[in-house]
């Protein structure tokens, strides 16, 4: 299942109603018409920091309510002794409502993971997860601060319209919420932070049969310092930490994983 990480953008409407779209981290960005932004993200794991990854998103505004995204991550362990090319995922999202400081955005996505490394098959059906996004995502945002949250409900399957429920060629189900904040502390700093739960809604791991992972679910949580070279541009440093529920005879409890990621960040609007 991607992550999204990133899936996610990096957002941004500054002050109560204010019409320009500037990229400085806000979890509310939205590009105007006819501009396009990329986010460049490198990053470590927390519980292994020899595992890093570099995600790129590259969105464009069709309207000033309407954007499409397109993000991609590559990533390796030991060194580059192992890589992969991992989730691509290509997304959209309308602003439903924009009533001076409260947005709301209805959010769609559909995401291929892996694309190819460790030795898997490009678009593999036995091996890729081929995963449906839906929700929303809303929040208040002013000049000095936003807050914003977001749901999502993810559909995988081997196959890209294999909706075959039956015993033993399930899909697997996930609800995944988020809370994200930005402070604005002048015109270059602002500080982010977020938590995200991604919980699994199957009672079973289709792929060994019996196997209870009731609750099984990851928390993941991010603080981030933003500097803003200039209205269309910034650049972050972040660290993040996860807790794991992998559910299984040995999963019962919630497990703190050691250690902290690291990454950094560098967005441009133009």
């Amino acid at each position: 299942m991607a992550k999204v990480v990133g899936m996610a953008a990096l957002l941004s409407v500054l002050g109560c109603g204010a019409k320009a779209a500037i990229i400085d981290g806000n979890p509310l960005y939205m590009p105007d018409q006819g501009h396009a932004y990329s986010v460049t993200t490198v990053g470590s794991h927390s519980e292994n920091t020899e595992a890093w990854g570099l995600n790129e998103e590259f969105g464009y505004g069709i309207s000033d309510r309407l954007a499409v995204s397109v993000s991609t991550t590559v990533a390796d362990e030991r060194s580059f002794d192992q890589w992969g090319w991992n989730e691509m995922s290509f997304g959209v999202a309308f602003r439903a409502m924009n009533m001076g400081a409260w947005k709301l955005d209805v959010l769609g996505a559909y995401e291929v993971d892996p694309v190819w490394g460790n030795h898997t098959p490009f678009l593999d059906k036995d091996f890729t997860q081929y995963t449906w996004v839906a929700g929303v995502r809303g929040g208040y945002t002013t000049s000095k601060f936003t807050v914003a949250g977001k749901a999502l409900f993810e559909y995988g399957n081997t196959e890209s319209f294999n909706w075959n429920e039956k015993a033993g060629f399930q899909g697997e189900h996930y609800l995944v919420l988020g809370l994200d904040a930005q402070f604005v502390i002048d015109n270059n700093w602002n500080l982010v932070a977020g938590a995200e739960y991604t919980g699994r809604l199957d009672d079973e791991d289709h792929g060994v049969p019996g196997a209870k992972i009731k609750n099984a679910g990851t928390w993941h949580g991010e603080f981030g310092v933003n500097y803003n070279i200039d209205a269309s541009k910034f650049v972050g440093v972040y660290v993040s930490g996860d807790m794991n529920h992998h559910g299984g005879t040995k999963g019962d409890e919630w497990e703190t994983e050691d250690g902290f990621g690291f990454g950094a960040k560098f967005g441009i609007d133009f």
